[in-house]
This record gives C-alpha cells, structure tokens and sequence, in this order.
C-alpha cells in the first residue's frame, strides 16, 4: 500500500477541517471548531487499482507563509489550497501559499477549492478570476463542505495527481 501526505493549507476559518469532516466521516457541522497545530485523518482510496492511504494533515489556518509550521509541511506529496469564496483576501492569502510553497518544496500536486459554494450569492471572489486561474493550469475546484459539492472529487483528483 502507498501512503500520501496531502496538507490543507488557507486562511483562517475558510473550511479545512469541515472539507477533511465531509470527506473521510460524510459530516458536516455548523459549529467553528479552531484548529491547534495540526490535525490528522487517514482515508484509503483505491487510485489505478492500487491501495492508496491518503493521510490528511489539517493545518492551523495562517495568514503568512512564516506562520506554517515547516516541519508539518515536510514529506508532503500534495497540498489542497483551500479559499472561502465570501472572502477575497482569502484568494491572496491561498496564492501566497503556493508560490512560497513552490520555493520551498518544488513543484508539488495542489489544488485550489474555493469552498462554501452554497453561499455562491455571498461571494466577493468573481467567476472570471477563477476562469483565469483555470487558464493559467491551476486545477480549480469549487467545492462546499456544506453540501458535499465536488469534495469527494477534490481529494480523489490529487490522489491521482500524485500517484502519476
């Protein structure tokens, strides 16, 4: 069996952990629960035929790059860069990320999820930037830990991504 370290990384309170709750328990709650540190949760996907278990490292929410703990991002195979869409500076604060990330660690599986499509009418992030990001070969997701909306896909994508 192949094991793959995958990190959530975003702002505060953009749905890291309620993305991580639907996927592995198929749970969502409306209660904002802080992440300390780090949490983890395991989930065996089945990739090409092959066992694969994804070890999901929820990450405290950050606003700068410094603030990462280093050593929790070490041994990583992908990340998911997770973005509220009711907040734009959540955007900046995702792209932020993958750019020191890239310096850091290379080039790496990510995916953006701009998250909490249900509340779609409440977003301040507009569709033509999210179609530029998808233009520049960004994989792009929108996504709603709410509803399930692509969360399953999400996780399953960079799966693949770095089983390739």
């Amino acid at each position: 069996m192949i094991q793959k370290k995958i990190c959530m990384l975003g702002a505060f309170a953009v749905g890291k952990t309620s993305l991580v709750a639907r996927y592995v328990k198929s749970m969502f709650s409306e209660k904002y629960l802080t992440t300390v540190g780090v949490k983890i949760e395991k989930k065996l996907v089945k990739v090409d035929n092959q066992d694969v278990m994804l070890m999901l490292w929820d990450l405290a929410g950050e606003d700068e790059f410094n603030k990462v703990q280093t050593s929790y991002l070490r041994g990583s195979s992908g990340f998911i860069l997770v973005i509220d869409g009711t907040r734009h500076t959540t955007l900046d604060v995702a792209l932020n990320l993958q750019k020191n990330l890239q310096e850091s660690f290379g080039k790496l599986p990510f995916i953006l999820v701009f998250n909490k499509a249900d509340l779609v009418n409440e977003w301040e992030i507009d569709p033509g930037t999210i179609e530029m990001l998808q233009a520049s070969g960004n994989i792009v997701f929108r996504s709603s830990a709410k509803t399930g909306q692509n969360v399953e896909e999400v996780f399953l994508t960079l799966a693949e991504m770095m089983v390739k």
